[in-house]
């Protein structure tokens, strides 16, 4: 006998049957004064009713097709901010001021909340009083557009991010987070990353994001707290940094970490970098990011069960790089790596590289069913390749040129290359694989088009 059948049944009887209360009403934001004229700031009346909602045991604060100028909204537990289509949240052009938690929305110790809707939220860092203020990179003073720290049980769904002051959405120690059918275009300034993952139990699908930073990064800025169970699917992506990263904040590191069915590409514009004038055989006017998949430990941090395949892509430098360095911190690990399905057409000379350190080895790196096509064109090269134990970890911090054509190992132990295809468009005469300090290389099925020196050459 179901509930409702029995408190009927209850009443016929004279008896009186206890409840449990309905959730709370949801609240209209319009009916407590929210005017979408894109002029007045409804900061206030937005977080009336989300504070509304949240104190009648929660439930989902709506707004009406509109344009709302705001500060800083604050999500709270239980609640759901729902931005249809047609409705745009814009953003406070008084980037010091309005925004107390450097996000335009925030969520800090919370739980069971999210934003939902076909809206779009606007960082409005385009506006003439925003490029005024002569915001610099990392000049840390600009608002994220989403920033959930220390929350659990959160999602976003089908929404649209646009023009960030700095990252678009920032996750900082949650704990379960879904993030599906998100869209995320930030090339407005430097610092603009798409999707900012330092949690755990996260899932990100189906999401298109074009990013002038970094696109879909893991981060790791507390020692302790582990960034682990992670999984990104089904995302098109766009940067003209790195499309998908591990790093470079990589304090505790990354673990149980897996990425499939993605495809990047080339974005439609950069207003930061340039990086025909920065790497070698690339066309002026080219639109290019750096690493396709960076998987970077320099802070300490140890990196281990990452898969990855089925990834496409294309507008990017280097197909895959995984290196370890001390930049801070002086044990890092990288293990249990593994890469497969990879389709790149790439810009320049710089190949994939897997790259340890004179003390600590990268390890346990399997790449299979691996397609990459490069520039070419490159002269041998005898020099030897600086160690740069403390620099910045990114593909051209050993300089712009490379001894290999392809692919890139140093310091390494247990390495597995299965089915590695290697393409030139110029004709190249440098080795298509170079080995340097590596223990236990395993190669099959390696082959390489429009190259004039060895397939495979050990050089220490």
């Amino acid at each position: 006998m179901d509930l409702r059948t029995l408190a009927g049944l209850c009443v016929a009887m004279g008896l009186s049957l206890w409840m449990a209360p309905m959730r709370a009403a949801d609240v209209d934001a319009n009916k407590m004064g929210a005017v979408g004229d894109g002029r007045r700031m409804n900061t206030v009346v937005l977080q009336r009713a989300i504070d509304k909602c949240s104190a009648s045991g929660g439930g989902t604060v709506y707004l009406a097709p509109g344009k709302y100028l705001s500060g800083e909204i604050q999500l709270k537990s239980h609640v759901e901010l729902r931005l249809p289509r047609g409705v745009e949240l814009i953003g406070s052009t008084a980037y010091t001021k309005e925004y107390p938690h450097r996000a335009f929305i925030y969520a800090e110790d919370i739980e069971d909340a999210g934003i939902s809707g076909e809206g779009t939220i606007n960082g409005n860092s385009t506006h003439p009083e925003v490029v005024a203020q002569g915001f610099v990179v990392n000049d840390s003073k600009r608002p994220n557009v989403i920033f959930f720290k220390n929350c659990r049980n959160m999602s976003a769904t089908g929404i649209r991010l646009i023009d960030g002051g700095s990252w678009s959405f920032r996750l900082f120690r949650c704990d379960g987070v879904e993030i599906d059918r998100v869209s995320i275009r930030c090339l407005a300034m430097g610092n603009n990353d798409g999707i900012d993952v330092d949690a755990k139990n996260v899932i990100i699908s189906n999401c298109n994001i074009e990013a002038e930073d970094d696109a879909i990064c893991l981060k790791s800025d507390d020692p302790k707290f582990m960034p682990e169970n992670i999984v990104v699917t089904n995302c098109i992506i766009a940067s003209n940094c790195n499309p998908i990263k591990f790093g470079t904040a990589s304090y505790a590191g990354f673990r149980n970490v897996s990425i499939s069915n993605c495809v990047i590409k080339r974005t439609s514009e950069s207003h930061i970098w340039n990086w025909p004038h920065d790497y070698r055989g690339i066309k002026e006017g080219t639109l290019t990011g750096l690493a396709g998949i960076a998987i970077e430990s320099a802070d300490g941090g140890k990196i281990e069960h990452v898969n990855i395949q089925n990834i496409t892509m294309e507008g990017i430098i280097t197909p895959i790089f995984i290196v370890l360095n001390h930049r801070r911190g002086t044990d890092p690990i990288i293990r249990d790596i593994h890469i497969s399905q990879v389709t790149a057409t790439a810009e320049g000379v710089l190949p994939s590289m897997i790259v340890g350190s004179p003390t600590t080895k990268v390890s346990d790196i399997t790449l299979r069913d691996i397609y990459v096509e490069h520039q070419g064109g490159e002269q041998p090269m005898t020099e030897p390749l600086p160690e740069a134990l403390k620099a910045y970890p990114e593909n051209r911090m050993f300089g712009h040129r490379n001894p290999a054509g392809g692919l890139y190992i140093r310091h390494a132990r247990n390495i597995k290359v299965d089915n590695f295809n290697i393409r030139q468009r110029e004709t190249d005469y440098r080795p298509a694989i170079v080995l340097d300090d590596v223990e236990d290389f395993q190669g099959s099925d390696i082959t390489s088009t429009g190259n004039e020196s060895d397939l495979i050459k050990t050089i220490n």
